[in-house]
């Protein structure tokens, strides 16, 4: 077989371990020594591919230490770099688009399974918001904003926004809302305007939920 053939089989096995997670993100994929042994290939053809996969933006090299999977997607490695030098209005924004027809998607898609979740999602949320800390916030608040995504029923657009997760979980952490009742008011009517199919109210919820930041 072509040698550049044995690098295409290479890469697409080691790019399935870092998909299906049995390469997790943050962790040292194992050495080409144990990388030869068990799938088998050359060691030069075991290099080149994970360097494709270095310059695809899944794998890091670190001198001395190892190759770590930084990210689980390609399309989150190029959006996380395309959107690094973005200003905190241009993020806000970007968010209020794809959440606010996102909302207005979901309440005309929804499902009975998909308002169960969000309300119990958004009840998560507040919760957590009066005791957990700025990653545990974060956390909370995109697990129902992408569950909104998910309930457009559009695999696309939740692909999407499921790939620009992190970038978002970096700006919330450095959010806090001025008024926490108000926000844990607007979420809770969000996801009502969504369960009542109310497309409108939905959208206009997240434009005030959003709101607060834009100035």
């Amino acid at each position: 077989m072509r040698r550049a053939g044995l690098i295409d089989q290479a890469v697409e096995r080691f790019r399935d371990e870092v998909v299906s997670g049995r390469w997790p993100v943050g962790d040292r994929i194992p050495t080409e020594t144990d990388l030869v042994a068990e799938f088998g290939v050359g060691r030069n053809t075991v290099r080149e591919a994970l360097q494709s996969l270095v310059h695809a933006g899944l794998l890091r090299r670190e001198q001395g230490r190892g190759t770590f999977v930084i990210s689980s997607s390609e399309l989150t490695s190029t959006l996380e770099r395309q959107l690094a030098g973005g200003s905190r209005r241009h993020y806000l924004e970007l968010r209020l688009a794809l959440d606010s027809t996102a909302a207005s998607l979901a309440a005309s898609s929804r499902s009975e399974a998909d308002v169960e979740l969000l309300r119990e999602l958004r009840d998560r949320r507040a919760s957590i918001w009066s005791t957990g800390d700025r990653d545990q916030r974060a956390g909370a608040d995109l697990d129902l904003h992408r569950s909104i995504v998910a309930a457009t029923h559009n695999p696309l657009y939740l692909q999407l926004y499921s790939s620009m997760l992190d970038v978002f979980a970096v700006h919330m952490r450095d959010e806090e809302h001025e008024d926490e009742d108000a926000a844990h008011r607007r979420h809770h009517e969000l996801v009502e305007a969504i369960a009542e199919g109310d497309a409108d109210r939905a959208a206009a919820m997240v434009a005030a939920i959003f709101g607060p930041f834009m100035h």
